[in-house]
Formats: C-alpha cells, sequence, structure tokens
C-alpha cells in the first residue's frame, strides 16, 4: 500500500494512528514534533502525510509552508482539534489535501489518504 508519514506530538495519538494505518496494509514513519517530520518528509518522500496542526516546535502550518517553499509533491492530510473555519482554510491554502478533526473517524481519514494519494500518483498534488 503507501508509506504514510505521522506528524503527531501526542504519543498516544500518534500510535494509534500508525497502529489503525498498519492493519490497513499502509507502512508508517512516525515524527513526534514538526521539524522531526520535515526531515523525515524530506528523507523518505512519504506517498502522504498526516500532519497535527498545533505541535511546540514547528506546527502543521510551518511545515505545509516549508514543504511548499521546497516545492515538494508530497500530499499532506492536517488533523486538529481546531474548529475554527478560518484554520482550517489557512491549511487548505498552504497545499493540504484535507482538515480533519482529531481523532479522526477511520472512515473518512480512509478517504483522505486514497484521495492524497490518487492525487500523487495522478501528479496533480498541490
Amino acid at each position: 500500500m503507501a508509506l504514510i508519514l505521522i506528524v503527531e506530538d501526542a504519543w498516544f495519538t500518534r500510535r494509534l494512528i500508525s497502529k489503525t494505518l498498519q492493519a490497513a496494509g499502509h507502512t508508517t514513519v512516525e515524527a513526534s514534533c514538526g521539524r522531526e517530520g520535515l526531515e523525515k518528509a524530506l528523507t523518505h518522500a512519504p506517498d502522504c502525510i498526516l500532519l497535527d496542526l498545533l505541535m511546540p516546535d514547528l506546527d502543521g502550518r510551518e511545515v505545509l509552508q516549508k514543504l511548499r517553499d521546497q516545492e515538494s509533491r508530497m500530499p499532506a492530510i492536517v488533523l486538529t482539534a481546531d474548529i475554527q473555519s478560518s484554520s482550517r482554510q489557512q491549511c487548505l491554502d498552504l497545499g493540504a489535501i484535507a482538515v480533519l478533526g482529531k481523532p479522526p473517524n477511520p472512515q473518512e481519514l480512509a478517504a483522505a489518504i486514497d484521495q492524497a494519494i490518487a492525487a500523487k500518483v495522478g501528479g496533480i498534488t498541490p
């Protein structure tokens, strides 16, 4: 299936998402902060990045911006508990494929990952 990078500072949430994706046949790489996530994104070139919005060093928006500045074509899905529509729109404007609530609904997450992978394969990622 796909190589998915999970960038999430909450250990339990990161492990839960990782185990769920592995059970669905995906390979996962984990990062506990934005800076580590950015490094692993550039090292592993994942098919999709799951990105927490609020993290201590680089937040999700900053990671999206840095990937965009490097003209990265890696599709990202932002996971957040932030319900403000302006925050969600900022993420989409920075190139996120989708913005999902936390904890993510497994069916919505699977659909968003499928969309991200299809976009990458089709060469239409932001």
